[in-house]
């Protein structure tokens, strides 16, 4: 079945993982709303390379922590969805948008804690929630967690506890979204070469090697191996899939 008139809301898709999802959805056929919150030709780039794709695509400004903001965001998502798609409803909410955090436990200032259940969680919680009123019945929810919800690695238990949080309430959400036939399911990438965190896995080798050593496939992931199972959870093949956490780390800490 050719996807050509459903639309994914991706945030964060600008860059990296994000970008890597947004270009992977307009491969099977599906049009993209992406997010970014300050580079918007970067964002740009990415519309243009979705449109090269025989797909349409905008992009939309979010901050993702700023929950006061959603109202007026969906205000710019409801003005998109009827000027580039001629419609009032999309199908895939893909909520990817985040910024990591490295602190050890005992040195976690508050600020630093608040920043990130607020782009993380409360965030997700939130623009989520508003979104149901114009997603599509039989739609889709992927909510993007980390490996570092399952292990546990040094200066992650913020960020890592975050994402756990989420991965509950996926559950949660496929529960009390069934009756609409809207899945939710998880996506945990494990340690990817992105510049997310400064690219402290792509630029430190030490960290690479270590990594890949901890991997059952031998390497470090790359942007490309998560962006297809994205799309996949968004097509009718993955339609029984529902209320689950599909880790995508090659096989880290088995």
């Amino acid at each position: 079945m050719k996807n050509s008139n459903k639309i994914a809301l991706v945030t964060g898709g600008s860059r990296g993982l994000g970008k890597n999802m947004a270009l992977n959805l307009a491969k099977k056929g599906i049009n993209v709303i992406l997010t970014y919150h300050s580079k918007k030709d970067e964002a740009q780039a990415v519309v243009a390379e979705i449109e090269q794709a025989g797909q349409k695509a905008v992009a939309l400004q979010l901050n993702a922590g700023d929950i006061k903001s959603f109202d007026t965001f969906f205000t710019e998502v409801k003005a998109a969805l009827k000027n580039t798609f001629d419609t009032d409803h999309f199908d895939f909410l893909i909520n990817n948008a985040g910024t990591g955090l490295h602190a050890l436990f005992a040195e976690t200032t508050e600020e630093q804690f608040d920043e990130v259940l607020n782009i993380h969680y409360k965030g997700v919680f939130f623009l989520t929630q508003k979104a149901l009123p114009i997603i599509n019945d039989g739609g889709r929810i992927v909510n993007i967690s980390s490996g570092l919800a399952r292990f546990s690695f040094p200066g992650s238990s913020a960020y890592g506890s975050m994402k756990g949080a989420v991965e509950v309430l996926s559950r949660y959400l496929a529960k009390e979204l069934g009756s609409r036939g809207i899945a939710v399911n998880v996506v945990a990438p494990g340690a990817i070469e992105t510049d997310f965190s400064g690219g402290m896995v792509r630029d430190n080798p030490e960290m690479n090697k270590t990594i890949a050593g901890i991997t059952a496939l031998g390497r470090v992931g790359l942007p490309g191996d998560i962006g297809g199972v994205v799309a996949f959870l968004c097509t009718e093949d993955a339609k029984w899939i529902n209320g689950q956490r599909i880790e995508v780390s090659g096989g880290m800490n088995l």
